[in-house]
């Protein structure tokens, strides 16, 4: 076990360095569309603010917009950073801009994941509901559940976070890249969320500086955070699912039975 822990944080390490060698040789670019999704969001939450004492109608449809304008954006994010992963140093718009083929799976890919999620908490739920006959609080029981369900729900969406890249790297449909997601990220959780816990540090550095009354040490991380983590993470997680599909063996469409564990 602890020669699988350091030979998951080698991995992670090499990743993390590689990421960081990109980014600093395309800061601007990469920051650049990290900058659009930054005032895509705030824009689309100060209208959506504005409209919704105009029409609810108008800001709902607003807010549709913006969605599929930051996903979007997302995705050309993500295209872009894999064409420089790939040595091309030039790299036009154009080729970044995803097709409206891959919004429609990508949204389709999101609705499947998001409606499993509910079956596991349903299903969660139920096993746990036997249990109130036994005399347990129904609060506790709730609380439990709940417990449960975050964990489980939390995992499962770690395993399938890779689907978008299958969508515009493979060019998969939305159940497929789904299961693809799930088959590449069999064995390598480990790897992801030493990941997740890397950028996660300052995060919680600056929520902690925050509420303690350290506004200077605070608005030095948020800037960091902003200008720094937010590209450097975009860049990491590509380049984590690059250097998994180099060891992927499994199929080009895997069964989710053989991948749970």
């Amino acid at each position: 076990m602890i020669q699988f822990l350091k030979d998951s944080t080698f991995a992670v390490n090499e990743v993390i360095n590689k990421s960081w060698d990109l980014l600093r040789q395309h800061y601007f670019s990469v920051a650049g569309l990290c900058f659009l999704l930054f005032l895509t969001s705030n824009t689309s939450g100060i209208l959506a603010f504005y409209l919704n004492e105009v029409s609810p109608f108008l800001s709902a449809f607003m807010a549709f917009l913006f969605v599929i304008l930051y996903f979007g954006i997302q995705l050309a994010l993500f295209k872009y950073i894999f064409q420089l992963i790939d040595g091309k140093d030039h790299v036009r718009l154009q080729e970044t801009i995803p097709t409206t083929r891959e919004l429609v799976y990508f949204f389709a890919a999101m609705c499947c994941i998001a409606a499993i999620a509910l079956v596991f908490y349903f299903i969660i739920s139920l096993l746990g509901f036997p249990l109130v006959y036994a005399g347990v609080d129904i609060t506790v029981l709730v609380d439990i559940t709940r417990v449960i369900a975050a964990v489980l729900i939390f995992l499962f969406l770690l395993r399938v976070a890779f689907y978008p890249f299958f969508i515009i790297d493979r060019h998969a449909g939305p159940w497929r890249a789904v299961k693809l997601s799930f088959a590449l990220t069999k064995g390598n959780i480990t790897k992801l969320l030493l990941i997740l816990v890397f950028f996660a540090i300052l995060h919680l550095l600056y929520i902690y500086f925050n509420y303690s009354g350290y506004p200077i040490v605070s608005t030095a991380l948020s800037v960091i955070n902003s200008f720094l983590v937010g590209p450097l993470s975009s860049v990491v997680v590509a380049m984590a699912y690059r250097d998994m599909m180099m060891h992927y063996q499994g199929g080009e469409d895997p069964k989710v039975t053989e991948n749970i564990i």
